[in-house]
């Protein structure tokens, strides 16, 4: 994933994650560091910080992705887009 979206759209300067297993292990921290990436982590007891936005990410995938799984990326935008206009009014 990681050589994919730098292939596709060249090295961040950082990026940002939780303190999962996945983020914290030798492999990918030592990958970022061989780019040259900066490595930006939220902090321990943090999840509450952003507890709205995982909730709503929730309900789009519970009430929509699940129900209308796309066949391409441009599908997934646009059932997202609409989601998103029928979830705000």
């Amino acid at each position: 994933m990681l050589d994919e979206a730098i292939a596709r759209y060249g090295r961040p300067g950082i990026i940002n994650s939780d303190q999962g297993s996945q983020f914290t292990c030798p492999r990918w921290v030592d990958r970022l560091k061989a780019e040259g990436i900066q490595i930006s982590m939220d902090g321990k007891v943090r999840a509450k910080d952003n507890i709205w936005i995982e909730r709503f990410w929730n309900t789009i995938k519970r009430e929509h992705i699940y129900f209308n799984p796309a066949d391409d990326g441009l599908e997934l935008y646009r059932g997202i887009k609409s989601y998103i206009y029928y979830y705000n009014f």
